[in-house]
């Protein structure tokens, strides 16, 4: 191999990209917009969830739990009948109904546990989630502010004082923001590459390079480290500019160390986007194949839904997955400020899995150049 080779093909890749302006824009908008909209819009978000109140007790209590919905979690509360409640909860107008029972004070005071009903439209199955802890936190905090005035003993003796660590706030944003991140960052990588070889295939261009006096290993590298540094260089702008700046994410964590194990993600992805593009004949099918092969490489990574809760058999399979120990890498280092120390055993698994993937895509690859010769 000739290093000043797979420089000067590297730099082709670079010039040609530069001149797909369809893609440049796409980058800029992945690593922009894309990510801006995805932070802000977290699905488990409540905001503004409509909310009718049946108070069928009109107490001063029944009068503080009303009071206590407002935006930006729920919109005003309506105040229905029993059957007004049924009927929105049925045409969709309502997310929640809550049901105060009559004599609801009366009995909390006598120390007789009152029950307060509450009616989920589960079709939502997040929204509701989330909100019915809500409301219950808000119910609770209320009845044991009322309770403590009137000078009854009835609040717990033990009070639970919850310190949430990484993320004070609760800020559905700071997660979602650096999670879009390492998601763009996986599927660009392999867009890139894999659209580099099939529109060097489309143009004819593959055969310029079979009269060349380079190697397939040669034409591979300069595809994986022009496209890598690409999208290594739009992450880092990505996290300074709008994730740090636009949204106000507090990295804890080294900005340089997360990208150096995303670098050698890069060398797995990218050349699994080399691999891809060996199958696919034109830039149709290798969307297809891509969207079959990142669905559950993102999915099943840990970053949307958390590994413990994967069965067994997933979770054994997704440790040869680079996406895995990206991610785990990744909310590591951002989210937590770990150092090397910690994390190293992550950039020993990528760097094993990359080398892994790279070597059975050089294989592929130059099966596939030695079949268009």
């Amino acid at each position: 191999m000739r290093l000043v080779n797979v420089f000067q093909l590297g730099i082709k890749e670079l010039h040609s990209l530069r001149a797909d302006r369809m893609m440049l824009l796409f980058i800029v908008y992945a690593f922009s917009v894309a990510i801006y909209l995805a932070a802000t819009a977290m699905p488990d978000t409540l905001s503004r969830a409509p909310i009718a109140i049946v108070n069928e007790d009109r107490s001063p209590l029944s009068q503080r739990i009303v009071a206590a919905f407002y935006p930006p979690y729920f919109v005003p509360p309506a105040i229905v009948s029993p059957r007004e409640m049924d009927r929105g909860l049925d045409e969709g107008r309502y997310a929640f109904g809550l049901d105060i029972p009559p004599n609801f004070q009366r009995d909390l005071l006598a120390g007789r546990s009152p029950a307060v009903q509450l009616n989920i439209d589960a079709t939502s199955m997040t929204l509701g989630f989330s909100g019915a802890g809500y409301i219950q936190s808000i119910v609770t905090q209320e009845v044991n502010t009322f309770v403590r005035r009137n000078g009854v003993n009835a609040a717990p003796s033990v009070d639970l004082a919850l310190r949430a660590r990484f993320n004070p706030e609760l800020n559905n944003s700071w997660f979602g923001s650096v999670m879009e991140v390492i998601n763009t960052i996986t599927m660009l990588s392999i867009i890139l590459t894999g659209a580099a070889l099939i529109r060097e295939r489309e143009h004819g261009t593959v055969e310029h390079l079979l009269a060349m006096p380079v190697t397939p290993f040669e034409i591979m590298a300069s595809k994986v480290w022009s496209m890598g540094l690409v999208v290594l260089v739009a992450a880092a702008l990505s996290l300074t500019f709008v994730v740090q700046g636009v949204l106000a994410v507090p990295i804890e964590g080294s900005v340089a160390l997360f990208l150096c194990g995303a670098a050698l993600h890069l060398f797995a992805t990218t050349s699994l986007g080399i691999f891809l593009a060996t199958l696919a004949r034109s830039m149709p099918q290798f969307g297809l194949l891509l969207f079959l092969v990142l669905m559950p490489l993102q999915l099943l990574s840990g970053g949307m839904t958390p590994r413990e809760s994967m069965p067994d058999l997933v979770r054994t399979l997704m440790l040869s997955a680079p996406t895995t120990h990206f991610v785990i890498l990744g909310q590591a280092i951002l989210y937590r400020g770990a150092g090397f120390s910690v994390v190293w055993p992550q950039f020993a698994a990528l760097a094993a899995i990359g080398a892994a993937f790279f070597s059975f895509s050089l294989a592929r690859f130059r099966n596939a150049i030695e079949t268009m010769a």
